[in-house]
């Protein structure tokens, strides 16, 4: 698709989520009006590994989710959520699947699909992984990343499981978790871990400060989805070296 036509890209969002709506529509701000965004929820309120939490992720809850934006005939699809750190990444692959199958052909992504996509252009194995989730959540996404290949250098979490509550984290607490995984030798990117965490706009000043990619997962999605249609992510100025791939 060139970039000079029309783009609708529709996103997936867990509904105590108050993050990626304002940072997605500020992210692709500048390709305005060309490139929309259109969004869906579907229930989401707690993060943990009780099977209560795990139930919000099946397929039919998001399926749902995503046919509406079929509605808007939307272009691309993308997931912006990090189940996948704990439910497994082909979760997320079966998920990209059946929303292609029931949408009629509607390409889709996940954040974390896309985050593996950038590990791999950035040939990145060694990473700091920084969420708000509770331990058994961290310990998981940790183990799947390990199983996949990747080494956790460092990471560090804030032990919050109310998802709501997520999107109050602030600056400095970010930043302090950023700093406290660049102590680790070694590090070779830096992944901010949650769609509700407010830490995508902060990305270019962190890759400034300690010289390493951060690839936050609300902007992995979006990188995704321009990638997947062909459009030009470079266009896309001041939130991290990523959209330069």
């Amino acid at each position: 698709m060139a970039s000079g036509s029309s783009l609708k890209i529709g996103i997936l969002v867990p509904s105590s989520n108050t993050a990626v709506e304002p940072l997605t529509i500020s992210l692709l701000s500048s390709l305005s009006p060309n490139v929309t965004v259109h969004f869906s929820r579907f229930t989401v309120t707690q993060i943990s590994l009780s099977p209560d939490a795990l139930s919000q992720f099946t397929f039919d809850r998001i399926l749902a989710a995503a046919q509406l934006l079929a509605d808007a005939k939307v272009d691309v699809i993308g997931w912006s959520g990090t189940s996948a750190g704990w439910l497994g990444f082909d979760n997320d692959e079966e998920l990209c699947r059946l929303i292609t199958e029931t949408t009629g052909g509607i390409p889709a992504t996940t954040s974390t699909l896309a985050l593996n996509k950038a590990f791999e252009k950035l040939e990145v194995k060694d990473f700091a992984l920084v969420t708000p989730y509770i331990d058994d959540v961290q310990a998981k996404i940790v183990d799947i990343y390990t199983k996949a290949g990747y080494t956790v250098k460092a990471e560090s979490h804030l032990k919050r499981s109310e998802n709501h509550s997520i999107a109050s984290v602030d600056e400095q607490t970010l930043n302090s978790q950023v700093a406290e995984v660049m102590k680790t030798d070694g590090v070779k990117a830096v992944t901010t871990f949650c769609t509700n965490l407010k830490a995508a706009q902060q990305v270019e000043k962190w890759e400034a400060e300690y010289g390493v990619p951060v690839l936050d997962t609300v902007a992995t999605v979006v990188w995704d989805c321009l990638k997947i249609v062909g459009w030009d992510a470079s266009r896309i100025k001041g939130w991290g070296k990523m959209f330069e791939l």
